[in-house]
C-alpha cells in the first residue's frame, strides 16, 4: 500500500508534467497581415474639381498563403479635417510571400488637404503551390518618355512564364525619383499573353507633383481578380522550360570533368 504523503507527490509530479507537456503541444500557425510597404498620392485641378490619384505596394510575409479580398479604402480630408472624398478600392490577390502594387485615381468636389490609404484585413488561403513557383511575368524593353504637358508616356512588353496562355495581365507602373522616392503611378491590361509572344503596353502617367523629375520605373505585371485562382491555375499548368533549343554543337569526345576528377 503506497502512504498518502507519497501518492499526493506522485499526482503533483503528473500534473506538473501534463502543464509542461501540454506547454509544448505545437500551437496553431499565426498569420501576419499584409504590410503598406509604400503609399502615394497627389492632387491636382481638373475640369470638374480635384483629381486625387494614388499609388502603393502592399507585401505578403505570408509563404503560403495567398492575401484575398483585399479592399483599400481612399479618404481626402480638407483642412479643418471634413472628408472630401472617399473610395473604397477592390484590390488584387496578393500571391505567397510576395507584394502587389497598386494605383487609382478619383476625383474630388473640393481640394484635400491630407489624403490617406487603409485597407482592410485579408482573406487568407492556402496556394496549392510552394511560392517559388508563383513566377513573375518578364517585363521587357521598357521606355519612359516625359511629354510637354509634363506627364509620362511608358511602353514597354510583358512575357509569359507558363505553359497556359493568360488570358488578361493587369501592368502597374510606379514612377521614382533620383533618391528612389515613389512620386506616382499609373496601371493598364495587357490579354491573351503567351509564352514567347509577349504583347505591348502603353500607358500614361499625369498628375505628379510640380517640379517632379522621373529617375526610375518599376513596372510589374500579375493576374488580376480579387482571388488568387487566374494566378494559381496558371502555375498548376506548369512553367515554360528555361532551354528548348538542343546544342548544335558535337559532344566531347572524351568527358573532360570526368578526366579532370580522375586525375587529381
Amino acid at each position: 500500500m503506497i502512504p498518502r504523503s507519497r501518492t499526493v507527490s506522485l499526482l503533483a509530479l503528473g500534473a506538473i508534467c501534463l502543464a509542461g507537456c501540454s506547454s509544448e503541444a505545437p500551437s496553431q500557425q499565426q498569420l501576419k497581415p499584409l504590410v503598406l510597404k509604400e503609399q502615394v498620392s497627389n492632387v491636382v485641378k481638373s475640369s470638374d474639381g480635384y483629381a486625387v490619384n494614388w499609388a502603393g505596394i502592399l507585401t505578403n510575409a505570408n509563404p503560403w498563403h495567398f492575401g484575398e479580398h483585399v479592399v483599400a479604402t481612399v479618404v481626402g480630408r480638407d483642412a479643418a479635417g471634413t472628408e472630401v472624398v472617399r473610395m473604397d478600392q477592390s484590390l488584387d490577390a496578393v500571391p505567397p510571400g510576395g507584394s502587389l502594387a497598386f494605383t487609382g485615381q478619383v476625383n474630388a468636389p473640393q481640394k484635400p488637404a491630407k489624403v490617406t490609404i487603409d485597407y482592410r484585413p485579408a482573406q487568407w488561403r492556402p496556394a496549392a503551390r510552394i511560392a517559388s513557383a508563383f513566377k513573375e511575368f518578364p517585363v521587357s524593353r521598357v521606355q519612359t518618355l516625359r511629354q510637354k504637358d509634363r506627364s509620362y508616356l511608358i511602353t514597354g512588353y510583358v512575357d509569359n512564364p507558363y505553359r497556359l496562355p493568360a488570358s488578361s495581365l493587369v501592368v502597374n507602373v510606379l514612377l521614382r525619383d533620383k533618391a528612389g522616392k515613389l512620386l506616382g503611378g499609373g496601371s493598364t491590361f495587357v490579354d491573351d499573353v503567351k509564352a514567347g509572344s509577349p504583347p505591348r503596353f502603353i500607358l500614361t502617367v499625369s498628375g505628379l507633383p510640380a517640379g517632379s523629375v522621373v529617375a526610375k520605373t518599376d513596372v510589374t505585371a500579375r493576374t488580376w481578380g480579387s482571388t488568387g485562382r487566374p494566378f494559381e491555375d496558371l502555375a498548376l499548368g506548369g512553367a515554360v522550360p528555361l532551354h528548348t533549343i538542343k546544342p548544335t554543337t558535337e559532344p566531347f569526345a572524351v568527358d573532360r570533368g570526368s578526366q579532370a576528377m580522375t586525375e587529381h
